[in-house]
């Protein structure tokens, strides 16, 4: 059965601010811990396709890959999808924020399936991504309530 993630925040922020900043994709690696460079590849009216490259792992790798990512404002809503999926048969993730009375909810959904060789299966790979999903949620979280506390 292919891997499933669901993860949520609340961040106490109005929906234009993390928006804004949660889809400025040159500044992600200063928003995420986790990644070292964004390559932007092309822009097509709401569609960006980039390159992500992650700090090196404990064993002093380091991955990268191309996505492509479209965004609908008007529905608070991002679909992704990696075109290099790596070790992955395929990665398609999806964003959605909701205005809520206390601020924002940004909401992550992905759906995957690992490669029969990949050196991890679907359910270390859901554990994998539940587990980092929440500790990047969190850092964001404080990021731009920070932010929106400077404003």
């Amino acid at each position: 059965m292919p891997g499933h993630t669901d993860n949520e925040i609340l961040i106490a922020a109005p929906v234009d601010l993390v928006w804004d900043i949660t889809n400025d994709l040159e500044n992600w690696p200063r928003l995420f811990t986790e990644y070292s460079a964004v390559e932007v590849l092309g822009r097509d009216g709401d569609s960006t396709t980039f390159r992500l490259t992650m700090h090196p792992d404990p064993d002093g790798k380091v991955w990268s890959w191309v996505s492509e990512r479209r965004t609908d404002r008007p529905k608070l809503a991002v679909q992704a999808k990696r075109i290099e999926p790596g070790p992955f048969e395929f990665m398609d993730i999806r964003w959605e924020y909701g205005e809520v009375p206390d601020g924002t909810t940004m909401r992550w959904i992905q759906d995957f399936a690992m490669r029969p060789d990949a050196p991890v299966d679907d359910a270390a790979m859901t554990e994998h991504i539940n587990r980092n999903s929440r500790t990047q949620m969190g850092i964001i979280k404080d990021k731009v309530e920070k932010q929106a506390g400077r404003s």
